[in-house]
């Protein structure tokens, strides 16, 4: 392929520029300043990504856990060009356009039950946090106003707003920007890896649900509104639920009139098989968060979906969501979302993420015979490999240990080896790995490759 041309329209060198203007997200920026250069993507093809040097790369990460249809899909963005040309921009602040009332519709036969209610927004981040305002909208107009407390998960991650960073549960995340909104309290997540008591299976899921509610009979249970579950954990290193655990979760949640919401901004459109993670799984929540794969990320935009029953309220007298965004529901991004939708059934890639999805754990499962490799877990195409220092114990990594392994070793290595993918240390040390959702036998064998080298380097540095 012709490399890209590398220097700005200025004249200045890309990567000189990127180090002098470009503000990039949760990155450290000291190794631009020592001369390291920001790799720069300049274009995508199916499941693979080429930099302005002219190297290719398995993109195992699907962008950002976005990529769903693959890299490199014309139609997604001449249907982009066609709606900007007829209608570019309108808000939803009253009216209506014709993209968004037909995803709408449609997001809303996907959903499981009564959640026919749509609420867009921008991204994921603004889907938690109306979320949250909705929760505590509704109980006030249904006589429960007290009811404004949320419960989530120990270390999991819902958004960077600081209604959503409260409700993440990243200890690291959270830190630098407290105090953060009052009202949100953490509960154990479904690690099954470290489950404690020696608990697995159905008796693991009954306890970390039963710790759900043990935090809402703690704060009472008139002044909890919401619990915030993704349905596979993402921080952490893709946490599945155990058996039973939604099951009794809905229960809990029903005895208490809590709502249950189901963060599925990564685990919707395909990733762990189902158009909605929650309706695979078997449980159906009070809302839905979405966002990310809704696109193939062509274009932003996420949605808020809520059940009947929570939008009755706003149906009557002078009440009205005070809550709202300029680009929430956009023209482009919604015909792009149906345009991306009409790919999924067209070419079956729900049935695909599921027949494929037990011949991507099976070649990941290859690599524990690697003393480094604890665990490997997730569902769908969204996988996590623990890493630990003794496979025998269990025993993790220490923060300078960890640091030097992910940062010092593992990102740049794996990089540098074709595989662009996770090396997270929110909790204990993972490596994770989600491809384009259009990915088969070939991406997974090469992503185990690379990941066995690479690893095996890490163990002799070891």
């Amino acid at each position: 392929m012709t490399i890209a041309d590398t220097s700005t329209p200025l004249g200045t060198d890309r990567g000189a520029a990127a180090r002098d203007h470009l503000w990039m997200h949760f990155a450290r920026h000291a190794p631009l300043e020592a001369g390291a250069r920001v790799p720069v993507i300049v274009r995508g093809e199916g499941c693979r990504i080429w930099d302005d040097q002219g190297r290719e790369y398995l993109d195992g990460l699907a962008g950002l856990f976005v990529v769903q249809a693959g890299h490199g899909r014309r139609e997604l963005a001449q249907v982009a060009a066609k709606q900007a040309e007829q209608l570019a921009y309108f808000p939803l602040w009253g009216y209506a356009h014709p993209a968004a009332i037909d995803l709408a519709e449609r997001l809303a036969g996907h959903a499981p039950g009564d959640l026919n209610r749509v609420f867009f927004t921008s991204g994921g981040g603004e889907a938690v946090e109306s979320a949250w305002k909705l929760a505590k909208q509704y109980f006030a107009l249904t006589g429960k106003p007290n009811k404004r407390k949320v419960l989530s998960r120990s270390i999991a991650y819902h958004g960077t707003t600081h209604g959503a960073l409260s409700i993440t549960g990243v200890p690291a995340l959270r830190t630098p920007y407290e105090p953060l909104v009052p009202g949100a309290f953490k509960v154990p997540n479904t690690n099954a890896y470290r489950a404690p008591h020696g608990l697995e299976g159905k008796e693991f899921g009954r306890w970390a649900a039963d710790r759900v509610e043990d935090a809402i009979l703690a704060e009472g249970a008139d002044t909890v509104a919401a619990v915030f579950v993704e349905p596979v954990q993402n921080a952490g290193g893709c946490f599945p639920p155990p058996p039973g655990y939604f099951e009794r979760l809905r229960e809990i949640c029903d005895t208490h009139d809590v709502l249950l919401v189901s963060d599925e901004v990564i685990c919707a459109f395909g990733r762990v098989g189902g158009m909605f993670a929650c309706a695979e799984l078997g449980y159906v929540p009070d809302i839905i968060t979405c966002a990310k794969g809704m696109t193939s990320g062509y274009s932003p935009i996420g949605a808020m979906i809520a059940s009947d029953r929570l939008f009755e309220p706003f149906k009557h007298g002078d009440t009205s969501f005070l809550h709202g965004y300029t680009f929430g529901g956009h023209p482009v991004s919604a015909a792009v979302a149906m345009a991306n939708l009409d790919i999924f059934e067209r070419e079956g890639i729900l049935d695909h993420v599921r027949r494929e999805s037990p011949n991507f754990r099976a070649t990941l499962e290859k690599l524990h015979d690697l003393p480094i490799v604890g665990d490997v877990r997730g569902e769908g195409f969204f996988f996590g490999i623990e890493l630990v220092k003794d496979k025998a114990t269990k025993e993790t990594f220490d923060d300078a240990e960890s640091e030097s392994l992910l940062r010092g070793f593992l990102s740049k290595a794996l990089l540098e080896a074709g595989l662009y993918c996770r090396a997270d240390d929110r909790g204990d040390p993972v490596v994770q790995l989600s491809p384009p959702l259009v990915a088969g036998q070939a991406e997974f064998d090469r992503m185990e490759q690379v990941l066995r080298d690479v690893l095996t380097q890490a163990l002799d540095r070891m």
